[in-house]
């Protein structure tokens, strides 16, 4: 029977599980592969009840945590035999030798906390996109899973496409001649959620949510209307914005084709902002410079509105979400953020190419924690890095105007030291990385 789990209960269980050593289970590194894995949930509303659904497909739910009651009753009814927990750090106590993998749902300023538990105590770790709100958690990320030597996995569910797998190994090969330039755009902003606006009025918070404990790590404040559960993506303490929300989507194909990382310098304009806030709109302009066989390019990405400029796909109307990659021989157009409907402009067929196949996204990441190949978003080769180029985006919006050189190997903007707090946030009392 599921239950709720007190902090002294978590501990007691943790003390028994010392003190019998090897009668419990090891963590995931440790021990052989299973045919079906112990899975622990955090965040189980939202996107995290999908995931959870997913995963189930292929383990056994063992543990669930989230801070919004609601959210855990409807999870308990699906999986009765879960233990539940108010804190996902009270879960790791008392669950961590009873796990293999855990599946992370929450909210972007939580993200890396609980995934550097995860990968702390050595479990497979499944991260919802984007990996986390700043880059140097990135970065911390990127180094506990390479220690950790677990399966790791982001939730950007269409890097498992197989036409996005086809097609940026064609642009790879140089089929379509030198990339020139990228256009990226989202319709989020304003329309899913609002941004440009102030800190709502202070206000009561639901007796279903523990709204301290879905603070997080961030600075203490008064719960508002619109935080929790969908709207906190628009707020510079909880959420990274649209870029943040949707690049690790949109950002996809051309990041697999052409390996857009550690840009030279990004730039935005944008509505102006009170830095409460992402702005209501913004365009931000990356520069890459050469890498390997693929030459200097230019990307631009734009949101609340902004569209690339027209007649760069003079046969397409460009929707609420979509990519231009502009080449030599063929500018090439995909019109949403699925990345599984690709076209040539003015015609023409994209050709077959052999690319690994997924057998899904979740299972892929399942794959790879019983013994199969490394899943494709995984934190270290692939995920880590395309969420900090899409982060980065985000310092160009915060400063709005000034062109950023980015030094990748000090994790710093050139000779701007006021930018330090932004890439390396502190944390309140009770969370680390």
């Amino acid at each position: 029977m599921s239950h709720e789990i007190s902090r002294r209960t978590a501990l007691k269980g943790a003390a028994l599980a010392a003190a019998m050593g090897g009668a419990l289970t090891a963590n995931a590194a440790q021990d052989p592969p299973r045919k079906r894995l112990r899975v622990g949930v955090i965040g189980a509303g939202g996107k995290g009840w999908s995931g959870m659904q997913d995963a189930a497909q292929f383990g056994d739910i063992v543990a669930i945590a989230d801070v919004d009651s609601a959210a855990r009753a409807k999870a308990m009814a699906e999986h009765p035999r879960a233990n539940t927990f108010e804190d996902f750090r009270l879960m790791f106590e008392a669950m961590r030798r009873q796990m293999d993998a855990v599946i992370i749902s929450t909210p972007d300023h939580t993200h890396a906390v609980a995934a550097a538990m995860a990968l702390r105590h050595r479990l497979h770790t499944y991260c919802e996109k984007p990996l986390c709100r700043t880059i140097s958690e990135v970065r911390q990320l990127m180094r506990l899973a390479k220690e950790a030597g677990v399966a790791t996995q982001m939730g950007n569910q269409s890097t498992a496409s197989t036409t996005m797998r086809q097609v940026a190994a064609l642009i790879k090969s140089g089929h379509f001649g030198a990339v020139k330039q990228v256009h990226l755009w989202t319709d989020r902003a304003g329309g899913w959620w609002k941004q440009g606006i102030d800190r709502p009025a202070p206000a009561k918070a639901p007796k279903n949510l523990n709204f301290d404990l879905w603070l997080g790590p961030r600075p203490e404040r008064e719960f508002g209307e619109g935080y929790h559960p969908f709207h906190w993506r628009g707020f510079w303490d909880f959420g990274t914005g649209s870029l943040g929300d949707m690049g690790c989507h949109i950002f996809n194909t051309p990041f697999m084709a052409l390996d857009l990382r550690d840009p030279i310098s990004v730039q935005a304009t944008t509505s102006g902002h009170n830095r409460e806030s992402f702005p209501a709109w913004a365009e931000v302009h990356y520069e890459f410079g050469k890498r390997g066989d693929r030459g200097p390019l230019d990307l631009f990405w734009y949101d609340g509105g902004r569209r690339p400029p027209a007649g760069l796909v003079p046969d397409k109307t460009y929707e609420g979400n979509g990519v231009i990659i502009i080449c030599e021989k063929g500018t090439i157009y995909s019109p949403n953020e699925m990345n599984r409907e690709f076209s040539i402009s003015g015609g023409g067929s994209i050709p077959d190419v052999e690319v690994d196949v997924s057998p899904g996204h979740m299972a892929e990441f399942f794959r790879a924690a019983t013994g199969g190949p490394r899943a494709k978003s995984d934190i270290v080769a692939y995920s880590g890095p395309l969420t900090e180029t899409v982060l980065l985006g985000n310092l160009a919006i915060w400063a709005d105007g000034p062109r950023l050189e980015w030094d990748a190997k000090a994790m710093a903007v050139k000779g701007k030291p006021e930018y330090d707090a932004l890439l390396r946030p502190t944390f309140r009392k009770g969370y680390k990385l």
